[in-house]
């Protein structure tokens, strides 16, 4: 009784922590929430680091964060004084920690380096990887996936089958009558080192 009681146990341990797992995967990923002009190669994403406008990107609200007048401001849209400023070209730097705005100088020392680095990131709408296209706005969004397979099948249908003597195959071999081909029988002694005695 206390065995069955312990496997219970067990088992109940087991699936809660499998529960959990699955639990853990699906809130760690969000490509796609990730904007098309967002670099390739991550599948989580809280926030991208603008250096060459010293700005952030929200993923998860969809909003911009800048500076202005000494405030951080959220807006759905940059403000007229960015209008220059090239979203699929401009470096991003994912940042997945809590309102890094509020270090901002960590990050502008950090990536001061990217200023004007321009166009050297893949970018999520430029990506054939298929697990891009639930992003909205991607090229192939919401396409499956497919697989280019031809198939080329010249044979019939049916197969009918004939009854063919095919000749022996001796590769050049004599054949001997009775089966016996003058060689000494193994086992019985007649050979080298088979004596008994």
């Amino acid at each position: 009784m206390k065995k069955l009681v312990l496997f219970a146990a067990v088992l109940m341990v087991s699936l809660f922590g499998i529960n959990n797992a699955k639990a853990q995967v699906s809130l760690n990923i969000n490509i796609g929430s990730q904007p098309v002009w967002g670099p390739t190669g991550y599948d989580h994403v809280d926030y991208y680091y603008f250096p060459d406008i010293d700005a952030y990107y929200y993923v998860p609200s969809g909003q911009y964060i800048y500076a202005n007048g000494g405030r951080w401001v959220w807006t759905n849209s940059l403000p007229a004084q960015y209008g220059n400023f090239d979203l699929y070209r401009a470096y991003k730097v994912v940042i997945n920690e809590p309102k890094p705005y509020l270090r901002n100088n960590i990050y502008v020392t950090r990536y001061s380096k990217y200023k004007n680095y321009g166009g050297r990131q893949t970018i999520i709408r430029d990506s054939r990887d298929t697990k891009y296209y639930v992003v909205k706005g991607h090229p192939n969004y919401n396409q499956r996936p497919t697989r280019n397979v031809t198939v080329i099948n010249n044979r019939p249908n049916r197969v009918v089958q004939k009854n063919v003597t095919k000749p022996a195959q001796n590769n050049g071999r004599p054949q001997f009558k009775n089966g016996h081909d003058n060689r000494p029988e193994r086992n019985r002694g007649e050979g080298r080192g088979n004596e008994r005695h």
